[in-house]
């Protein structure tokens, strides 16, 4: 428990109200600490805080477009690490088909997004039918295969040596930003009586990022029933109610989704645009000082930013102001916006990220200058 040295103040021209009603020809950058949940404080500076004219160095903004990245694996444990760190490790897995084999992932919990497409997911609980759209929490260690004959496009982000939970919802109540009765589990339905069989089957199990695999005269997902608060659960975000506020521009933390120990997955979904004239109608400036922060663009157009499409990943390093595009920053103080129409997820990490080679290859290296006023 921190104790923060705290004793707010104002100082000079600002305003009293975070995000609202800013002094004239000013811009405003909260400078907070743990991600939003700790001690803050707001600037107001007379030009934009990310208006560089350069910007070297590895600390830079970074955006990746993985539509560039079109390989299909039989198997999710063969997808290579995009991003990770010792908390965290972020994959993309396109596949097609019926995968032959199951797998288990000794090494933390998977959450799966499945971006495009979906398909049966089989595993220890029972079965699933996925969509895009689609949340699922395996639990570590669970066994399970993916039947996409269409095929599908998940974002994977393992809780490495970790677990997934709910985040605390405060005042607003349990029920708030999703019931946790929209979260399904799997059934031992028909499609999962069908599939039991006496033949051989292979386990593929990662542990301590090797593949190690067990083989097995008979199919191993043979449950006959199974009872406990443990199983895999699925969410897709449009049951997703996000708080909102016209009054107010709400920080990126209350749209937590699932939270680990040194990481948070949040989701931007569909909302109105703050429609209170003295309220910022769109994220802040902010210099998120213990937190790195990456944006997987799922779906829409994303109201903050230019020339970024679905399938795209933005990554802003703690250590650095950030913020909405010029051009952005114009539409919204006009209003011209009545509601956002994006999906997104977002990964903020307590740790720094690495970036590694498979995702470095579909880097667009004109991000950092895209915020230089046109």
């Amino acid at each position: 428990m921190k104790n923060w040295i705290s004793f707010p103040k104002v100082e000079g021209t600002a305003t009293r109200q975070a995000h609202v009603r800013l002094p004239a020809g000013t811009y405003e950058r909260e400078v907070g600490r743990e991600g939003f949940f700790g001690p803050a404080t707001q600037f107001h500076h007379s030009h934009p805080p990310t208006g560089w004219t350069r910007f070297d160095g590895p600390l830079r903004p970074r955006a990746f477009d993985l539509t560039k990245s079109e390989e299909r694996l039989d198997c999710p444990l063969s997808a290579p690490s995009l991003m990770g760190n010792a908390a965290t490790q972020v994959r993309l897995w396109r596949f097609q088909g019926k995968m032959e084999h199951l797998v288990r992932n000794a090494d933390g919990d998977d959450l799966l997004f499945f971006h495009q497409g979906g398909g049966e997911l089989f595993c220890d609980y029972g079965h699933l039918t996925v969509v895009e759209g689609d949340y699922v929490v395996l639990p570590r260690n669970t066994a399970w295969r993916l039947d996409s004959p269409d095929g599908a496009t998940v974002l994977m982000v393992e809780a490495t040596n970790d677990a997934y939970r709910l985040p605390a919802k405060g005042i607003v109540g349990t029920h708030a930003i999703f019931d946790p009765a929209m979260l399904d589990v799997p059934l031992l339905d028909e499609a999962f009586q069908d599939q039991k069989s006496e033949r051989e089957t292979h386990i593929r199990v990662r542990k301590r990022g090797q593949i190690c695999a067990m083989t097995y005269p008979f199919n191993p997902l043979d449950a006959v029933g199974w009872h406990g608060d443990l199983a895999p659960v699925r969410l897709n975000w449009r049951d997703i109610r996000p708080l909102m506020s016209h009054r107010y521009h709400l920080p990126p933390s209350a749209h937590s989704t699932w939270v680990a120990n040194r990481f948070i997955v949040c989701t931007f979904v569909p909302r109105p645009i703050e429609s209170d004239p003295e309220a910022l109608k769109l994220p802040y400036y902010h210099s998120n000082e213990d937190f790195d922060e990456v944006l997987f663009y799922h779906k829409g157009q994303f109201f903050s930013r230019d020339n970024i499409h679905p399938g795209m990943v933005t990554y802003h390093p703690s250590g650095f102001p950030h913020g909405p595009h010029p051009k952005a920053y114009e539409t919204a103080q006009k209003y011209d916006r009545k509601e956002t129409d994006e999906v997104a997820v977002m990964i903020d990490t307590r740790d720094p990220l690495d970036v590694y080679e498979p995702m470095e290859r579909t880097e667009w290296s004109g991000y950092a200058d895209s915020w230089k006023a046109k």
